[in-house]
């Protein structure tokens, strides 16, 4: 491997490169700190040129590359491998330009998405992308195709690139995409590298589609006697055109780690699961969905109520509380987060599974998710296991579960990519056809294989 310390020439503010033992310990790893890497250098990048400088003397040198953004990933696609070199953009995190004419907003990818969501709605526009980590970064969303709770209405994502500046590994800037709202010319290169995980490119500039605020919001909890009968509500409410921006289940047993977490009370009492929705649009339009709610609710079994958020609050103090529950998890017990889909009508046979397999295993599993999309969040939980049981009890519960959603004509991930922790699942399911196409994608976009080489699809 070249002499790293060749990139001081490259970068020349020596507080923007650090080598070694200088590298702090958190950008050896993910959110999780659990899967541990190596590296020879940390670049803090400033620019599309510093990117580009460095990627060019990584591939003349065939050293590996890892971009990191706001380092939130949950499934080791920022764990660094082989003694490479770190590319870390969260200093890139500038609003370029607003569009207001266009509803479009260029963004360099280190932005937060609390923060980029924050400035869109002050001038009266709306970034429907949700996921639950709202410090990660608008990069790091495009790199995972992040959908989170408001993916029911508005879609994840994907559905808001409209072009991507990229730096390919040899350091060649591309352009892919445009404010034109349709394009069928050639194939479409930003959606390739969408969900890509920093395999293919390093994001240095993103073109975000943007739409009104909408004018009014409200979020309705709906009890249940159990989380089997919430979870078949699910396509009842979805066939009433109620069109929820949001629609997440959640058991009680969870919720409770959650006030634990946050000391905040959760507005119910006497159930066993809930769903939680969220409606936006005009206040007669949102008013009206609710009162349809409320008649789709009365009419079923186990509904033992339906509450309006009404205080913005107490609203405000629920979703908090979903967005908290994995950290919640986390800080009771080591846990593996997964974020496993399924279709729809298959959500509750999949739920089912798991809380048979808990019951058969004695191995905690919480359950949570977007009932509306079909993705159902699981922490399967450590508890008091020691390293050697808990490594075997969980690789055998994961292949379960993982068989269950393929069986069910689910996937292994739907938000929060494959990374490290998802690899030997993907492989032992994949179409042979489909991987060998993908790495002829990777070669396409990255001849040496420097970018992210160890994650994913590439073998």
């Amino acid at each position: 491997m070249a002499d790293l310390s060749e990139l001081s020439k490259i970068i020349t503010d020596s507080q923007r490169v650090l080598f070694g033992s200088d590298i702090p310990v958190e950008y050896l790893s993910d959110t999780l700190g659990r899967k541990k890497g190596e590296a020879g250098a940390l670049v803090y990048a400033a620019s599309t040129e510093d990117v580009s400088a460095v990627l060019s003397f990584a591939d003349k040198n065939l050293i590996p590359v890892t971009p990191r953004g706001a380092g939130t990933n949950l499934v080791g696609s920022t764990v660094p491998q082989k003694g490479g070199i770190i590319i870390d953009l969260s200093r890139m995190n500038r609003v370029l330009e607003l569009d207001e004419e266009n509803l479009t907003a260029w963004v360099e990818p280190g932005i937060r998405l609390c923060d980029f969501q924050k400035f869109v709605e002050e001038k009266g526009l709306f970034y429907p992308p949700d996921p639950g980590e709202k410090t990660a970064s608008i990069g790091g969303n495009i790199a995972t195709n992040a959908g989170g709770m408001r993916a029911v209405k508005y879609g994840v994502t994907r559905n808001y690139v409209m072009a991507l500046e990229l730096v390919l590994a040899d350091g060649t800037v591309i352009t892919a995409g445009g404010k034109n709202r349709k394009d069928t010319t050639g194939l479409d290169i930003k959606d390739i590298v969408i969900g890509s995980e920093g395999t293919l490119a390093v994001i240095t500039k993103c073109l975000l589609k943007l739409i009104a605020k909408p004018e009014f919001s409200r979020s309705v909890l709906v009890s249940f006697d159990s989380l089997k009968t919430g979870i078949e509500t699910v396509p009842k409410l979805l066939k009433a055109s109620l069109n929820p921006t949001a629609l997440e289940f959640i058991e009680r047993k969870v919720i409770q780690l959650g006030e634990d977490f946050l000391k905040l009370e959760f507005p119910l009492k006497n159930y066993e699961a809930c769903l939680l929705l969220s409606f936006d649009g005009s206040e007669s339009e949102v008013k009206g969905n609710i009162e349809k709610l409320k008649h789709v609710a009365a009419s079923l079994n186990g509904g033992s109520s339906v509450l309006s958020l009404d205080d913005t609050e107490l609203s405000a103090s629920v979703w908090k509380i979903r967005g908290a529950l994995v950290k919640a998890v986390e800080a009771v017990s080591e846990q593996e987060p997964l974020d496993i889909v399924v279709p729809i009508a298959r959500i509750s046979d999949f739920v089912e599974f798991v809380n048979q397999l808990e019951k058969e295993w004695g191995l905690p599993m919480i359950s949570f998710g977007h009932a509306g999309d079909g993705n159902v969040h699981l922490c399967v939980v450590r508890g008091k296991l020691n390293d050697s049981d808990w490594e075997q009890k969980l690789d055998e519960a994961l292949e379960k579960l993982y068989g269950k959603a393929r069986e069910l004509g689910g996937l292994i991930s739907g938000e929060h990519g494959l990374g490290l922790s998802k690899r030997k699942y993907f492989f032992a399911q994949a179409d042979n056809r489909n991987v060998s196409l993908m790495n002829a994608v990777k070669s396409a976009f990255d001849r040496n294989r420097i970018l992210n080489g160890h994650i994913s699809y590439c073998i």
